[in-house]
């Protein structure tokens, strides 16, 4: 059994003492694994980094053994943001996201069915003012509809269902609500936490607001003094 495809580096661990066990999101054959003799080469590992683009040839007894993988580079996403903490930490949180979540089935994001209805509110059908997020069903309740239950919904950021620009507070907010349905969807049932890569990024997320925040209300001040 063989097959060429082309797909992303999710993540690779040790094996032995020269090779690495390597996880593949592919186009055609979906999350696959092998082993990647002499893998722990520096070359290699260059090549091997979460997010990188790779041509793939698995080699096995049979489709479902873990067989052997030879990858060759074609674009290096990680070399390209290794000096940008904060996509570089998003691309890390996305590939250990697919790893931990995903089966085997390439089709499986499309049958899961979890997406979000965010275009209108679900108890009065208006399109604006939008605010929140039903907890239970995924969808968007407006500002007015859900105050006298705003304590028990998720809060919603306008840059999620309007074209708007997002600050770091926004994209916080964005990351709690996915945060939310990824657990009790796809983590929960598995009896599994979030992936430590993405709770590291909502962490730096929430740094770079915090500071951001500081940095407003200290302008005037500074301004101020200059003057």
């Amino acid at each position: 059994m063989q097959w060429h495809d082309t797909g992303f580096v999710l993540a690779a661990r040790r094996h032995g003492e020269s090779a690495l066990i390597v996880e593949l999101l592919t186009r055609e054959h979906g999350r696959h694994s092998g082993l990647v003799r002499g893998g722990q080469s520096p070359r290699a590992r260059a090549i091997l980094q979460p997010g990188n683009e790779v041509a793939a040839a698995w080699r096995g007894r049979l489709d479902e053994h873990l067989g052997t993988i030879g990858c060759e580079l074609v674009r290096a996403h990680a070399a390209r943001i290794l000096d940008d903490a904060g996509r570089l930490a998003g691309l890390t949180s996305a590939a250990a996201l697919v790893c931990t979540a995903l089966p085997w089935e390439q089709d499986l994001l499309g049958a899961l069915g979890f997406g979000l209805d965010l275009g209108r509110c679900t108890v009065s059908g208006v399109t604006s003012d939008l605010a929140y997020v039903s907890p239970r069903t995924g969808r968007a309740v407006s500002r007015t509809a859900g105050l006298p239950y705003h304590d028990k919904l998720l809060r919603l950021p306008e840059f999620l269902w309007r074209d708007t620009p997002a600050d770091e507070a926004q994209l916080v907010l964005g990351m709690t609500l996915t945060g939310y349905f990824l657990v009790h969807h796809v983590f929960a049932p598995q009896s599994r936490p979030l992936p430590a890569a993405r709770t590291r990024l909502e962490d730096r997320m929430r740094q770079a607001a915090v500071a951001a925040n500081i940095g407003a209300l200290e302008m005037p001040r500074s301004s101020f003094y200059s003057g």
